[in-house]
């Protein structure tokens, strides 16, 4: 991977109604509302949360 490399992370469904542990992992990316849209580093870690909770967050290009 690229030295400083970022990824566009979009948090697009609620998580209402799922394991507190997705809540956790949602909460731990830095999401504090809907549609919200951030930035962060393409870590190995990074990578592992998102694919925890694939279907509340998606990887924007």
């Amino acid at each position: 991977m690229a030295e400083n490399a970022k990824i566009k992370i979009q948090y697009f469904r609620s998580q209402i109604c799922t394991p507190v542990k997705h809540k956790l992992v949602v909460k731990g990316l830095g999401f504090t509302r809907l549609n919200q849209i951030i930035e962060r580093e393409d870590t190995p870690s990074i990578r592992g949360m998102v694919n925890k909770v694939p279907h509340l967050v998606r990887i924007l290009e």
